[in-house]
């Protein structure tokens, strides 16, 4: 829990944001297995998948998530990125190629998964109607299509308003569910022996090759562990932790018994037990409660994504986007205009494409499998050297926790021609778009070091008056750290003037979420009026440059930062003859988001009259 934000409330708001993709899940989970069963039940085979259900959140959510993932937070911050990153696999470094990879492939597939999360959502609460009447079933996709629509554009009001009013609702959600599912146990009270393990077991040995079906519609049931994991910097790991264990994980539960024992009782079953286990007088208030629900079960991927998508840029795999801080409690709470439109407009087309959250089932899972079997080997890393576990211990828990995944993972490999393709397709786009941004990057990083001038030759210049000096004081914001950055030679040659006062600025972003103490030192005192620089901020902090820049030790004192002249450049990327390090398609693509990418009087918090951009063409 974060200074200022009481545990009350940051305990309600994560019931709201975090827990509502796994709330929601007892509503299309044993839809799913009902399909992949083919309707059919016996009390044995019913038994045998609650206690695959039950054993599933025990050991995944419980256990893996909440138990362990989350204390490999990096400063507070969860996320795969932010695991990647404690790991020191941020970068392709020798010995950490796959390891970055992977970290980048697991926020990739969260991202595709996002995409599918509030559709499914939305779609299965609003088809509960049709548990009454048919009537309604033409409108379930276009009525969807509009509260999508309005989930998204609400997302500018900020997380914390969107929790604290969203959190009374779902602890609303958790008290019916639990209610329901207990008036079905009391009429079946053998479901209880569930909590046997060895019914899952035997269901999965006697169940042959329909048991990787139904295990791929088990796996419904955890699909929000990821979101979870990534919102952690939002509320802390106290209050996530404290939701789960005393409201949700018993709430589901209760559900998901209760419609097994609807399940024993009926023995044939059509169409979705979630509302049939209800009274028929609840069922259009329980609709309206579900698509609540649901809506806020996308908050949880929502917000996620906006987390991951700082990291990535700050850790320097995707290009600088607009951030607004909607917190000034809670530093994580962030929105992000460009990912949030386009997150709403691929679920809405997935939505419409789809049509039914029956068709999205089988896409859905995909993603998210494999992103759990990532996070698994990233975190045996974290065992290792993080945590410093002796090898014996952290190969059994892992491994474990490896085959696990792995069983989820191979059963939703199934789902792959039956829509699967699209989070996964998306996935690899975005996975090809870190690679080549962070490629692309660096290319132009090392044209930049090489200068057109020496240093000494130009400083010689400076010292005997070739260069006229002006009054004032300027700051180049440079990517180099070199002893006189190209940008400050650059200018100098093309103003043929130089002011009084030049500071070469690299902004380098840590692997570390915040940086605690002076933002700024200076690395070296050129002469000539001449210094560089280093502004070190954490990957989850949105720098004030100005700010940061108004305590620096070693500077001359007639530095003014309040009148000073901030200069940037805006590159123009073009192709390299000889040794170009990105060609055709990917180097187009690069140019683009290059273009694209948010400018340095958005991305540092500069008034707008106090800074000046200068474009180059840069050959990589």
């Amino acid at each position: 829990m974060r200074s200022g934000h009481p545990g009350r409330w940051a305990t309600l708001s994560a019931l709201g944001v975090v827990f509502g993709d796994l709330g929601t899940s007892p509503l299309y989970c044993l839809q799913t297995v009902v399909q992949a069963t083919g309707g059919q039940f016996n009390a044995h085979s019913a038994l045998g998948i609650l206690s695959l259900i039950v054993w599933t959140l025990i050991l995944t959510i419980s256990i893996k998530y909440c138990g362990l993932v989350m204390r490999a937070d990096n400063r507070g911050e969860g996320g795969i990125l932010a695991l990647m990153s404690l790991v020191g696999a941020n970068g392709f470094k020798p010995g950490f190629k796959l390891l970055t990879a992977m970290g980048l492939l697991g926020a990739a597939l969260i991202y595709g998964d996002g995409v599918i999360t509030p559709a499914i959502s939305v779609l299965s609460a609003l088809e509960g109607v049709n548990v009454v009447t048919a009537s309604f079933k033409p409108f379930v996709m276009p009525m969807a299509v509009v509260i999508l629509f309005c989930l998204f554009a609400a997302q500018r009001f900020g997380t914390e308003k969107i929790g604290r009013t969203f959190g009374p609702v779902m602890l609303l959600w958790f008290m019916v569910i639990a209610i329901l599912g207990g008036l079905s146990i009391a009429r079946h009270p053998g479901v209880i022996a569930a909590i046997d393990p060895r019914y899952a077991v035997q269901f999965m040995m006697h169940s042959g090759g329909a048991g990787l079906l139904v295990l791929g519609g088990v796996f419904l049931c955890i699909t929000g562990g990821e979101a979870l994991y990534a919102d952690m910097g939002h509320f802390g790991r106290g209050p996530i932790r404290c939701s789960w264990y005393a409201i949700v994980l018993p709430s589901l539960l209760l559900s998901y018994a209760g419609q097994t024992a609807f399940l024993i009782d009926e023995g044939t079953v059509a169409g979705n037990p979630f509302f049939q286990i209800a009274p028929a007088w609840s069922i259009y208030p329980l609709v309206m409660l579900a698509t609540l629900a649901t809506i806020i079960a996308s908050q949880a991927i929502i917000t996620g994504s906006f987390s991951m998508t700082r990291q990535a840029m700050q850790l320097g795999w995707l290009p600088a986007v607009a951030i607004r801080q909607t917190s000034d409690q809670i530093y994580g709470q962030i929105y992000v205009p460009a990912v949030n439109w386009l997150l709403m407009g691929a679920t809405i087309a997935t939505t419409i494409a789809f049509g039914s959250s029956v068709r999205l089932a089988a896409a859905y899972g995909t993603a998210v499998s494999t992103t759990m079997l990532l996070t698994t080997v990233l975190l045996f890393r974290a065992m290792r050297q993080v945590w410093r576990w002796p090898i014996t211990v952290a190969i059994a828990v892992a491994g474990f926790f490896v085959i696990v995944d792995a069983s989820f993972f191979l059963a939703n490999l199934l789902k792959v021609a039956d829509g699967g393709w699209l989070p996964l397709s998306l996935a690899a786009v975005l996975f090809l778009i870190m690679i080549t941004w962070r490629t692309g990057s660096e290319g132009i990083r090392a044209t930049l070091r090489q200068s057109p001038e020496s240093t000494d030759r130009f400083l010689a210049k400076l010292k005997s008056g070739a260069i006229p000096r002006v009054d004032g004081t300027t700051v180049f914001l440079t990517r180099s750290a070199q002893k006189v950055s190209r940008l400050i030679m650059d200018h100098a040659h093309f103003a043929g003037v130089l002011p009084r006062h030049a500071i070469a600025l690299s902004v380098i972003f840590e692997n570390t979420p915040r940086i605690v103490g002076p933002h700024c030192t200076v690395v070296d005192n050129v002469g000539e009026g001449l210094w560089h620089v280093e502004a070190r901020f954490g990957f989850f902090e949105i720098p004030d440059l100005r700010r940061a820049l108004l305590n620096v030790p070693g500077l001359d004192a007639a530095v003014d930062f309040d009148k000073a002249l901030f200069v940037g450049t805006r590159d123009l990327v073009v192709h390299k003859h000889e040794g170009a390090i990105l060609r055709g398609w990917r180097l187009a693509l690069f140019a683009f988001l290059y273009r694209n990418s948010v400018k340095v009087v958005d991305r540092f918090n500069l008034a707008p009259e106090n800074v000046i951009e200068i474009a180059r063409q840069i050959e990589i």
